[in-house]
């Protein structure tokens, strides 16, 4: 009888983890044979310029206000107007990766963290904790949440016993797996709300339905009732995910398994001794300026949301969450010094953004200042209708987001065509956004580009938690698909 029980739970423990163990076998062979994130964008390129020559477009053409037009180039001469075309946005991009790992790191947010780390007793509830904590800094900022979320989850498997550190760092990453796209942060959004880090081929496509500048506030893509609602869902479906993905102590892995060592967190961010003999060196410690710099930014950000046209949430995009991030990370870092060492630490996690955006703006060019938007449009069209066109958009969003990581230059990508089609089928420019946002944001739990500073952070690999972000995905994202289907009958076009 006793053999027999122990059976059981070992049947049992084996049928609990299938799902984690076929996704683990999809990792190795992701790691295996797809290229590095560079990789994509350059094949990418070559795709969309084979694209364009299937479909009949020239391969050298430019129209005679060559300065001013947004539309009549050759593939060749679209790729060197777009490739350029990104470098506002980059910038911006490149600013709230910066802003938010020296939020993150700050001496009083670490103190924070390790207050956090106390409150999961059980490695589930740590598991499902640090899934909730992840989702809600991903909404408020998808930078901040990839450091702050790891460096908690460190703290946590050092206080918690049995608790499984893969499980831990998977969780880490799922703001940016579900949320972080329609949170405050989230790139498309805030492009369309910002006229200046809007192509101009594209602002034509947004007014010829809208009309106005060709813009699209957040009151009509994250702040609409329906967008909110799909988050709030798609975080309890999270959540619970977490709680049922949480493997068996017979399963589990701790950092000491898989041969991590953490030490105290607090030790690690204890403030650094003022040191300097130079009587110019005090500028560099005293909190003097910073103090006066953070005070002279609120009280442009008081303006600032004071004059905003209706809402003030109106007034919240890339420019002023950079000042926000900025203002508070000197203010937190309290001295200079500390600020500087902050951001040079996590300069690293910038480079990226830094030499990709540009061949992104190359791809933009040749989809945007071509023919070939409308194409991919009529496309889109022909094989959709009203209903079914958002979750077409979702899937499409998400496969494509496998292959270009990255949320704001991808939307950059896809957004001419498809808020083009959107506008033929009478579909709600704004649900469109959200659309890209839900779909855009599933697929970083399938491709390991954005969780690298979490596994830097964790000292793991990107094949110790993709098993968990892969059952994660098949989980939230046919409940995704529901939702982008049934509130966009709820919303008026444009």
């Amino acid at each position: 009888m006793a053999l027999d029980q122990a059976s059981n739970r070992d049947a049992h423990a084996e049928q609990d983890n299938v799902i984690a163990r076929l996704a683990q076998r999809f990792t190795v062979w992701t790691e295996r044979y797809l290229p590095d994130a560079f990789g994509f964008v350059l094949v990418g390129t070559f795709v969309i310029f084979a694209a364009g020559v299937v479909t009949g477009e020239p391969m050298t053409q430019v129209p005679e206000n060559v300065a001013t037009a947004t539309t009549g180039f050759g593939l060749v001469d679209a790729w060197g107007k777009g490739f350029w075309a990104l470098v506002t946005f980059t910038l911006q991009m490149t600013m709230i990766i910066l802003g938010g790992y020296a939020v993150a790191v700050s001496p009083p947010v670490a103190r924070l963290i390790a207050k956090l780390a106390l409150v999961p007793k059980t490695p589930r509830g740590a598991i499902a904790f640090t899934a909730a904590v992840a989702m809600i800094s991903g909404y408020l900022n998808w930078a901040f949440s990839l450091i702050f979320t790891a460096i908690l989850a460190r703290e946590i498997a050092r206080l918690v016993r049995g608790v499984d550190y893969r499980a831990l760092g998977a969780m880490a990453f799922l703001g940016l797996g579900t949320v972080w796209a329609q949170g405050l942060s989230g790139s498309a959004a805030l492009q369309m709300a910002s006229a200046a880090s809007t192509p101009d081929a594209l602002k034509k496509i947004i007014a010829s339905a809208r009309g106005g500048t060709g813009v699209v506030p957040l009151s009509d893509t994250i702040f609409l009732w329906q967008g909110m609602a799909s988050t709030a869902i798609i975080f309890l479906v999270g959540v619970g995910m977490a709680l049922l993905l949480s493997p068996s102590p017979s399963r589990a892995k701790t950092a000491e398994d898989l041969g991590i060592t953490i030490k105290p967190l607090l030790e690690e961010s204890a403030d650094a001794k003022v040191v300097g003999t130079r009587p110019g060196d005090w500028l560099e410690h005293s909190p003097l300026f910073a103090i006066l710099l953070s005070l002279l930014g609120l009280w442009y950000l008081v303006r600032h949301f004071g004059r905003a046209t209706g809402s003030a949430l109106n007034a919240l995009d890339f420019n002023t969450i950079n000042l926000i991030l900025l203002m508070l990370a000197l203010a937190l870092h309290w001295r200079p010094l500390s600020l500087v060492a902050a951001i040079r630490q996590g300069a690293s996690a910038a480079s990226g953004v830094l030499l990709q955006y540009p061949f992104y703006g190359g791809i933009f060019g040749m989809i945007a200042y071509t023919g070939l938007s409308k194409t991919i449009a009529h496309w889109l069209v022909s094989a959709s209708n009203q209903t079914f066109f958002p979750p077409l958009i979702a899937i499409y969003s998400c496969v494509l987001g496998i292959f270009v990581p990255s949320g704001g230059s991808k939307w950059l990508i896809e957004a001419p065509y498809v808020i083009d089609a959107a506008n033929q089928l009478h579909v709600n420019q704004g649900w469109m956004v959200v659309v890209y946002d839900l779909g855009e944001a599933s697929a970083n739990l399938l491709q390991p580009f954005w969780m690298l500073p979490t596994l830097a952070i964790l000292g793991l690999r990107a094949r110790d938690i993709m098993g968990y972000t892969f059952a994660m995905f098949l989980a939230c994202f046919p409940v995704v698909l529901v939702l982008v289907t049934v509130f966009a009958r709820t919303l008026p076009f444009p």
